[in-house]
């Protein structure tokens, strides 16, 4: 199997490749990617000829370097089975408009990836030539994707080690979360703040996200902790939060549309 990786965290990528090969030794990463404009470049070469084969899957994360994945289907069609690898469930009907066989939320387990490898065979039954020719999935088939993936549990409580006790936090308490020097930070709308023993995509994984917002890499904010909004030069974004932060938030240019409309749902 001929696979291609388009994924902007080493450690995510790392991951993925030891799964891989636990799974499906026989795998073959033919190229890995970080951004919109490398994969859109790669698979227009492909339409080209200017590669010699095809792939036969993509792991795709959905937030890349330059933006959100999805754009890469403005520019190219592409002709094989996706599947979507990501700490964000809210894109999943859009995920399998585009060819996604797959919608799988990180941390990834092994059992999650062997499934997701075995719908190829299940879901399509054509020979190689003519699935890789294929179209975006039919409503039917999008229908019946949703209807295999799990319901989606949040976290209502953290539980936080200060010293020699674990101290109970509702999620509605908290203001932001945030990385620094590898350790992440809860703090709470009362200003105080807590060490939490997970890594950031981890913990935005068990949010909400109608009420939480991953504004970057280091930052998870609130809905209810915006206090204004500041455009900045070249289309940034910076947030003010009623809660006092060590450092400015900013949106990259091509998230504003994204945290415009999870801001206003």
């Amino acid at each position: 199997m001929k696979a291609i990786i388009v994924e902007d965290e080493q450690i995510a990528e790392q991951n993925l490749r030891r799964l891989l090969a636990e799974v499906k030794p026989d795998t073959e990463i033919a190229a890995t990617f970080q951004t919109v404009e490398e994969t859109v470049e790669y698979f227009t070469d492909l339409d080209t000829q200017l590669h010699p084969a095809y792939p036969d899957i993509v792991f795709m994360d959905i937030h890349l370097a330059d933006g959100l994945a999805f754009h890469i289907f403005d520019s190219v069609t592409i002709r094989c089975p996706i599947v979507f690898t990501t700490a964000y469930d809210e894109y999943a009907l859009d995920a399998f408009k585009v060819n996604s066989i797959d919608y799988l939320l990180k941390p990834i387990s092994k059992d999650d990836l062997a499934r997701a490898i075995d719908k190829i065979k299940i879901l399509f039954h054509h020979s190689e030539e003519s699935q890789k020719s294929s179209p975006a999935l039919s409503p039917e088939v999008i229908s019946k994707m949703m209807e295999m993936m799990p319901p989606r549990k949040y976290k209502s409580h953290f539980l936080l080690p200060v010293r020699d006790k674990l101290v109970p936090l509702p999620v509605d308490d908290i203001a932001y979360i945030f990385v620094d020097e590898k350790l992440t930070h809860v703090v709470t709308f009362s200003g105080q703040s807590f060490l939490l023993d997970k890594p950031l995509d981890a913990v935005y994984a068990q949010l909400n996200p109608a009420h939480f917002f991953r504004a970057n890499r280091q930052y998870i904010i609130s809905h209810r902790a915006v206090k204004d909004i500041s455009i900045w030069p070249l289309s940034k974004l910076h947030v003010t939060l009623t809660v006092s932060t060590p450092e400015k938030i900013i949106i990259s240019r091509a998230r504003t549309s994204e945290f415009k409309d999870w801001y206003t749902a």
